[in-house]
Formats: C-alpha cells, sequence, structure tokens
C-alpha cells in the first residue's frame, strides 16, 4: 500500500473539475471530460489511492498534524519547541488562547475538505465503470467503501475539532457551488454513520488483501469507527452492536491480535501488523522539497517534530514539540512497562541544556519520534521520516468496546473482560503477577459501575498515551473543563506553576470546540462557533 497510497491523479482528472464559463459557446481545445479519463479500472484504483493521501498531509503554510490538536490541547503533552515563541499558534492552542486566525487550524481545515473531494470524486466515477481486467466486481465494490470510509474519517476529524461544518456530498464542479451552508453537527455525525455502514458492507477483512495493499481501511476499521461515532453520539446501544462486532468478527476471529511487547507497535517493523487496524502511511523520501504546500513528501515531518533537541543526537536531534507532561507520567501505576515506551526522558546530561527543556519539562514522545533499539536512526531527509502514524489499533476497539459495554448496561462482563485484555500484555511485560492487578484491585477501585468507568477511562490514558485521542476523549466525557481549568481541573492544579502561568483560563462552553477559520468564514460566511 506504501507505494500506492500516494498516487495522484493525473492533471487530466483535475482538468475535468472545471465548468466553461455561461459565455463560452464551444469547448477550448484538450478539455478533458470524465469520460476520457475514466476508461478502465486502473483509473479507478488511482481515484481511491488519491483519497488517502491528504490523511498524509501535515505541512502547507504550517505544520499541523492530529497530534497537536489530540495531545497538545490536552493534559498530556505541552508545546514544546525551542522557546515560547516557537509555534506561536500551538502556543495559543495549548493555552487555550486561540482565536480565528491560527494556520494550524486553516491547513487542517483545508486538507480535510480536499481529502473529501476526492473521495466525493471517486463515489460518483467509480460507481459508473464497469468491471475490467484490472478492476473486478468484488474490487470495485470494496474501492467504493475504501472511498466512504474515508470521507467518513475526514468528516470525523473536522465535525469534532470544529462542531457543525459544511456538509458536501458531491463533486464541487461550478463556482456557483462553492459557498455551502453549515450543518449541524448532528447532521455531519449521521452523515458519517451512514457512509461507515456503506463501508463496512463493501470492505474486504484485513486477511483478505495482499501484502502490497496492506494500509487500506478494512471492514475492522469501519466497525471500529462505527463504535467510535457513536459514542460521541452518546447512543451507547448502537456503540455496543458495532463494538461487540468488532471483538466478536474480527479481534475474536483471528483478524487481529495484540502483539506481544507493546513497543513492538511503535516501530518500522511493527507497522501494519497484527495490532493494526488502521494507519497513515509514510514512506522513505529522501528527494522532497522544502516548498509551501499540501502533499510535498510522501514522508511524515512527525518525527523530527517530536525528537527532543539534544546536542549530543548532532543531525539526529528534533524539534522538541510535544513535551508529553509530568501529569501523564503519573497517571501510570508503579511498574507499568508502557510508561517507558511512551515517555522518553534525556539523559541527564542532556537535560541540562536550555533547548532540551520546555518550560522545565525535557520529555519526549517515543512513540512517534522514530526511536529504535536504543537510538534515533538517521533520517535519509532532513525532515522526513518513513514511520507510519497509527490512527486506530485493536486496543482502542477494545477499550471502546468496554465504553459501551458498560454504559449500554448490556455487559458489564464483557466491558471488565476487554479491559483486562489490554492490562494483561502489561502485566506479561512486568513479569510480576503483582503489577497492573486486575479490576478492582487497583488505584483504590471497588467493584462498581462508577469505579469500572474510571478504570476505563484511566487504561485509555495510558495504553493509548500520546496517540492523539485524549482531548477528544475529554471533551466526549464532558470532563474537558472538569480536568484542564487551570485553577480548578486536575491537570491545572497538577502542573507546575512555570506552566499554569502560561495557561488562559478554559471556558466551558467555548473551548471544547475550536473556532472556524475566519479565511473561510471570508469565503463562506458561516455562524462562528461560541465565544469566538
Amino acid at each position: 500500500m506504501k507505494k500506492f497510497i500516494y498516487t495522484i491523479l493525473a492533471a487530466g482528472l483535475t482538468a475535468g473539475l472545471a465548468s466553461c464559463n455561461d459565455w463560452l459557446k464551444e469547448e477550448s481545445p484538450g478539455n478533458i471530460r470524465f469520460d476520457d479519463f475514466y476508461t478502465e479500472g486502473t483509473v479507478c484504483i488511482q481515484n481511491v489511492n488519491a483519497c488517502y493521501t491528504p490523511l498524509a498531509w501535515e505541512y502547507n503554510k504550517t505544520y499541523f498534524p492530529e497530534w497537536y490538536i489530540g495531545d497538545v490541547a490536552s493534559d498530556d503533552a505541552i508545546k514544546g519547541g525551542q522557546n515560547l515563541a516557537d509555534g506561536g499558534d500551538l502556543y495559543d492552542i495549548d493555552n487555550f488562547k486561540i482565536n480565528a486566525n491560527n494556520a494550524i487550524l486553516l491547513d487542517y481545515y483545508r486538507a480535510k475538505y480536499q481529502g473529501i473531494q476526492r473521495c466525493n470524486l471517486a463515489l460518483q466515477e467509480v460507481a459508473k465503470m464497469d468491471p475490467d481486467d484490472t478492476m473486478s466486481a468484488e474490487r470495485k465494490e470494496c474501492l467504493l467503501g475504501e472511498a466512504y470510509f474515508l470521507r467518513a474519517f475526514y468528516y470525523f476529524q473536522l465535525v469534532r475539532v470544529f462542531g457543525g461544518v459544511p456538509l458536501v456530498d458531491h463533486v464541487i464542479d461550478s463556482s456557483t457551488q462553492w459557498r455551502q451552508p453549515r450543518a449541524t453537527a448532528d447532521a455531519v455525525y449521521e452523515h458519517i454513520i451512514g457512509d461507515l455502514i456503506d463501508a463496512e458492507k463493501r470492505l474486504w477483512n484485513k486477511s483478505e488483501y495482499s501484502a502490497e495493499d496492506l494500509g487500506r481501511a478494512t471492514k475492522g476499521a469501519a466497525q471500529v469507527m462505527l463504535c467510535k461515532v457513536y459514542l460521541y453520539m452518546h447512543d451507547y446501544n448502537n456503540a455496543y452492536v458495532w463494538g461487540k462486532t468488532f471483538v466478536d468478527d474480527q479481534y475474536r476471529g483471528g483478524q487481529y491480535s495484540l502483539c506481544g511487547d507493546f513497543g513492538e507497535n511503535f516501530t518500522l517493523a511493527g507497522e501494519n501488523g497484527p495490532e493494526s487496524v488502521f494507519e497513515i502511511q509514510y514512506m522513505e523520501d529522501p528527494t522532497s522539497d522544502y516548498g509551501e504546500g499540501f502533499g510535498f513528501t510522501r514522508g511524515t515531518f512527525t518525527s523530527i517534530l517530536s525528537r527532543p533537541r539534544c546536542s549530543s543526537l548532532g543531525g539526529n536531534a528534533g524539534w522538541g514539540f510535544g513535551h508529553p507532561t509530568f501529569d501523564l507520567y503519573n497517571e501510570f501505576e508503579s511498574g507499568d512497562p508502557r510508561r517507558d515506551l511512551t515517555i522518553g526522558v534525556p539523559d541527564e546530561s542532556d537535560r541540562e541544556e536550555v533547548e532540551v527543556n520546555y518550560l522545565g519539562n525535557p520529555n519526549y514522545n517515543r512513540k512517534i519520534c522514530y526511536w529504535e533499539n536504543g537510538a534515533f536512526p538517521a533520517l535519509s531527509h532532513a525532515t522526513r521520516s518513513p514511520m507510519n502514524y497509527r490512527l486506530i489499533r485493536a486496543t482502542d476497539g477494545l477499550l471502546l468496546y468496554a465504553e459501551a459495554a458498560l454504559e449500554s448496561g448490556k455487559d458489564i462482563a464483557g466491558a471488565k473482560w476487554a479491559l483486562e485484555e489490554v492490562r494483561a500484555r502489561a502485566r506479561a511485560m512486568a513479569g510480576d503477577a503483582a503489577v497492573l492487578p486486575e479490576f478492582p484491585g487497583y488505584l483504590g477501585y471497588s467493584d462498581n459501575s462508577d469505579d469500572l468507568r474510571k478504570a476505563i477511562r484511566h487504561e485509555r490514558r495510558v495504553e493509548l498515551a500520546l496517540e492523539g485521542h485524549r482531548w477528544f476523549d475529554l471533551v466526549r466525557w464532558g470532563i474537558a473543563a472538569e480536568v484542564m481549568d487551570k485553577d480548578r481541573g486536575s491537570y491545572g492544579k497538577n502542573e507546575s506553576d512555570i506552566v499554569r502561568a502560561e495557561m488562559a483560563n478554559f471556558i466551558k462552553g467555548r473551548n471544547e470546540l475550536f473556532p472556524l477559520p475566519a479565511e473561510e468564514l471570508d469565503l463562506n460566511p458561516m455562524e462562528q462557533n461560541p465565544g469566538y
């Protein structure tokens, strides 16, 4: 999949998106129609490959990986960088000083809509094509399933950051269609559900893909996403149905399993491994340039962004963004081997360097910085890494199922089983049965629903730490203010004075969402989110 996923549609495809002005009576010579381009199944495969590409984009006018929001906005990480001024837009996200001119949000918003437009094109044109020797009828249905899944995923990324957004399910091929009304968040979620259900019917299981196609959306990915989206909608009954479907059909059915070593998930060798449900595909690309614009690389900036700034690493040092908080470090139970595989702490001599520390914190995210065998491998390009970014792991699916089983009241035993399934691996890695005891025998938990809920949320935080989930979990649980408030929140109270001094007060009812980008409102007037 890595060598196919970045296939960009030929220039003729995008040329076909332009419509003639009303005054033009005849088509210009050389104009290419969709029918001229879509002549064989290979083109359909290329079109769907192109639908994946915006997932990988992290840079246009600024850097905008989703973990900037999912981790840095939360209690799991602080901005980092060379100093306070380095990455001012990220500083604002970190400290609830955000405004509608934030460049990170603008690029994030636009990248997702480019992905949606590519999916709309695939759903329009691939559906018309007849199978041929390059695309069987079964492959055609799976391709449509991939496009439905990806469109749902892009809208999911948008709605949980901005709330309601324009809902476009067709190709925009005229300037008269540029302005689209803002849909409600509920309408967007319903559309996502519809796309995911269409996707789940068509997609293949992971085992049905050839090795070169690993990384494509699967039936299991759609099932996990259906469970997750229903949880965001607080529809716990449907969340339970889809969580159980994933567990029974995919996990117990042998499509996915947990790696024996938790750390294997975050290595090059572990990409698209037994625990991987869906991840962004990156590859080695020494020819990437330094220019502005989406799509100028097939490698990821995330590794260099998150590596520590230690001078001892020489050319393998990074830019030091996304420092894991001491609050996250302390969340791990004593002896939990996942802590040191998640949070890196530089050697004592390196910690003395000013630029290694950010507001007194030297920690770095070991999951995403491309760290292997006790070293930081050299990058073939100064800023790009081949390390995939894990979007969905099987443990995410298990813990979502546990949450749905509890909140629906349908399967308390199943919730405990899934929780234990995740903890059992960490306990085995610790090599001590007394470490990470089963529920309810840890952290003072009693055997009741309230404490089981706390246990599942604790496990999501430590198992999935620094994988971009935490902020969105806090918001959907309705506890973002309870945790993040500078003076009364658990994070605010536990953080150091030097970190707290940079924070603005968290405003409940405002800071759970981010502002729609001002430039987008200029182009397409919409009501702004409350408080912005």
